[in-house]
């Protein structure tokens, strides 16, 4: 019979395993460098084995490694007191290719200009689709703050989205 910490060690490289993707883009939003990008992801997989004995709820582990990944992204941008933009050419270079995807930059610019606690609220619920009871969890903040945020986030997408249409027109 495997022991708890067998248990937490094989939960856990699974979860990496489904979710390789999503964790890797979630680190990408922040830092915009895919060399710093999977140096985040392999430094929450170090902290995650390390920590095992924090993780209080085994069924929360995904938001608890999305924790991590977020808590090392950040950490990254403190210690590099810097912020990336990348342009186009470089995003498609690093995007996936499936014909029916496109980056809709005026967007990304937007998400850019955001300032990080709630472009971290709406990228977690839209583009890696966590619920807002798990993006909570992953931010560690209240239900209620997480859907203030995302409110006023959206908010203020909608209004520099919709300026952005005016000005092409």
């Amino acid at each position: 019979m495997p022991s708890n910490k067998k248990k937490f060690e094989n939960s856990l490289i699974q979860c990496i395993t489904e979710h390789k993707e999503s964790i890797y883009r979630l680190a990408y939003s922040y830092v915009r460098n895919k060399e710093d990008a999977l140096d985040i992801v392999q430094d929450s997989i170090h902290k995650a084995f390390a920590n095992a004995e924090s993780l209080k709820n085994p069924d929360a582990i995904k938001s608890w490694f999305y924790r991590i990944v977020v808590n090392t992204s950040l950490d990254f941008l403190r210690k590099q007191k810097r912020v990336q933009v990348v342009d186009e050419e470089t995003l498609e270079a690093y995007s996936q290719g499936t014909s029916d995807s496109y980056h809709d930059i005026d967007l990304e610019r937007a998400l850019e200009e955001l300032p990080v606690k709630y472009r971290s609220v709406v990228v977690l619920r839209y583009f890696e689709d966590l619920k807002i009871e798990e993006v909570s969890e992953v931010l560690n903040e209240n239900i209620n703050t997480v859907k203030t945020r995302l409110y006023q986030a959206l908010r203020v997408l909608r209004v520099k989205l919709n300026d952005k249409s005016t000005m092409e027109v």
